[in-house]
């Protein structure tokens, strides 16, 4: 079963094309990185694919969910970690992961609160407004956030932004856990060094167009890297952000 299909899929604000025919899809149980320079069109597609922006015309669906049209329900479905830290400002943390929960129904949901202020070594900082926390404890947030229902699939913008090495370290062997579960992941980040041990298969974005599908397999059999064949494709780029 495929867990997201793409296809023709535009984006346009104004004269600018964000995303120009993007076709593609992702089986269920695959880790997928999308990359690119910025302004390729990687948060745009994010945002199209969990139901926050419409397309300009093109299909969009998240397990079978339509995204113009269940927005809401694809929400409710997946993780997702926005490109920027985001947890509201007047809530603790204990308090946002509590909505979070409530939202998404999840159950024993004051253990599993516990479980990830834990994982993350938020304990003491439970009870802090989110303003107060620094930015990488808010993106500690936002990661326990997209993970407390246990999610089929996640959408990780930048998931390892201001997050030190020991976090990164954590997440990615927790993300290598879901994988090795068969959860799905499509994951945009510029840590290509950490992209190529996660991820299964990469697209590459350049001015809103897909240049390039790959497995990390297939790049390994060439003597390639995720790094060589990301600069070799769009290392002259000079897009603009959307």
């Amino acid at each position: 079963m495929r867990a997201i299909v793409i296809e023709n899929l535009t984006k346009e604000y104004g004269g600018l094309r964000a995303l120009d025919l993007v076709s593609f899809d992702v089986s269920e149980g695959s880790f997928l990185g999308c990359f690119g320079p910025n302004g390729a069109g990687k948060s745009t597609l994010l945002k199209i694919l969990t139901g926050q922006i419409p397309a300009t015309s093109g299909k969009a669906e998240v397990l079978g969910l339509d995204c113009r049209t269940k927005g809401t329900e694809i929400k409710r479905a997946v993780g997702i970690v926005p490109e920027v830290e985001s947890p509201p400002s007047y809530l603790t943390a204990s308090e946002f992961l509590y909505f979070v929960g409530k939202v998404r129904k999840v159950d024993d949901l004051e253990r599993k609160i516990e479980r990830w202020l834990e994982f993350f070594d938020l304990t003491d900082f439970a009870r802090t407004l989110c303003k107060d926390l620094s930015k990488g404890m808010r993106q500690k947030i936002m990661l326990s956030a997209a993970f407390i229902h246990d999610p089929r699939l996640l959408f990780l913008d930048e998931p390892f932004i201001n997050l030190d090495p020991l976090y990164q370290r954590k997440v990615r062997e927790y993300l290598l856990e879901l994988r090795d579960e068969g959860r799905t992941v499509f994951m945009c980040s510029h840590i290509l060094e950490i992209a190529q041990r996660l991820c299964e298969e990469v697209i590459i974005l350049n001015r809103g167009r897909v240049v390039a599908r790959e497995s990390i397999a297939s790049l390994r059999s060439k003597g390639e890297d995720l790094e060589t064949l990301f600069l070799r494709l769009v290392g002259g780029n000079n897009a603009s952000p959307p």
